[in-house]
């Protein structure tokens, strides 16, 4: 007796694949994840410039809040006279107070608050604002020497942390902003990005 194998036939019917249902919306919360991010990192980027914005206009104009009335750059006071000239612990005290009130100090300070601030809100240049921004909180952070249990009076420094401050926070977000190209978002990092110039050098992103 013969037996033919008759070809099996395959109907137009399959159970939904498991893998296949899951990855529409594993996808689509990576998507959503994403933007989330990117608007968080964008929030984070104008806060940032905020800070170092309203700290030049405040001390160019001396709104009453760090920079008495009056007081102002545009007064004839000193940005850094104050700050560095209260210098009291680490090993560049003295080398800080030479500097406080410097007309070339006073430019340099005042002209990074400005730049950063400005980079920082409009999302342009992220890489330089890095550099530049924790070369300033990399010195801002040896003035207020953070190690020093005592200062050069004897008197207690009230150091709460002997390394991490807020002039480090500050340098790593900016690091980080930097990182993550945050200028796309709510800022013209993308025109930016398509100038020549910027094109030609990857380094003014």
């Amino acid at each position: 007796m013969a037996v033919h194998n008759h070809p099996q036939r395959h109907l137009g019917f399959r159970l939904p694949s498991r893998h296949r249902a899951e990855a529409v919306p594993q996808a689509a919360d990576t998507a959503t994840a994403t933007v989330t991010g990117a608007h968080v990192l964008a929030g984070l980027r104008l806060l940032t410039g905020f800070v170092f914005l309203w700290a030049f206009l405040d001390k160019t104009f001396g709104f009453g809040y760090a920079t008495p009335a009056g007081k102002g750059w545009i007064d004839g006071g000193s940005p850094t006279r104050g700050f560095l000239s209260s210098v009291a612990a680490g090993p560049l005290e003295s080398t800080f107070h030479d500097w406080a009130g410097a007309g070339w100090a006073d430019w340099l300070f005042m002209l990074g608050l400005l730049g950063i601030g400005l980079a920082l809100v409009s999302g342009v240049a992220l890489r330089l604002t890095a550099v530049a921004g924790t070369a300033m909180m990399a010195l801002m952070w040896m003035a207020e020497w953070p190690p020093a249990k005592h200062l050069s009076d004897g008197s207690l420094s009230m150091s709460t942390n002997p390394f991490a401050d807020y002039h480090l926070i500050y340098a790593v977000v900016l690091i980080a902003l930097a990182a993550a190209g945050a200028g796309a978002t709510w800022g013209l990092g993308k025109v930016w990005a398509r100038l020549p110039v910027v094109s030609r050098n990857r380094w003014l992103l």
